[in-house]
């Protein structure tokens, strides 16, 4: 499944490792070292201006402008949608 994470950025679920709140990130001399890090690369996307938060996945770095709860919401409706039993074949046949 795909989460929309904002500033026209969509990913697959399976590829997200963390979710972070950005003030976590800026307080963090760690998590500076890994974005920098990753800019270097051309693996980081998206204005910090807005951002709320920030997403890793297993390949990039997002800058995010929803906040963690949103994006919380949104992975958490996807897996909800996952888990549905799927009766479409049994709709076909009738």
């Amino acid at each position: 499944m795909f989460i929309h994470i904002g500033n026209d950025n969509v990913i697959q679920s399976d590829d997200v490792i963390s979710i972070i709140d950005y003030s976590v990130v800026t307080s963090s001399s760690t998590m500076e070292k890994m974005i920098e890090n990753n800019t270097k690369q051309q693996k980081v996307f998206g204005p910090t201006d807005e951002a709320k938060s920030v997403v890793v996945t297993s390949d990039q770095i997002y800058y995010s402008s929803l906040s963690v709860s949103t994006l919380k919401k949104r992975s958490s409706m996807i897996s909800s949608i996952s888990k549905l039993d799927d009766y479409s074949d049994e709709i076909e046949q009738e």
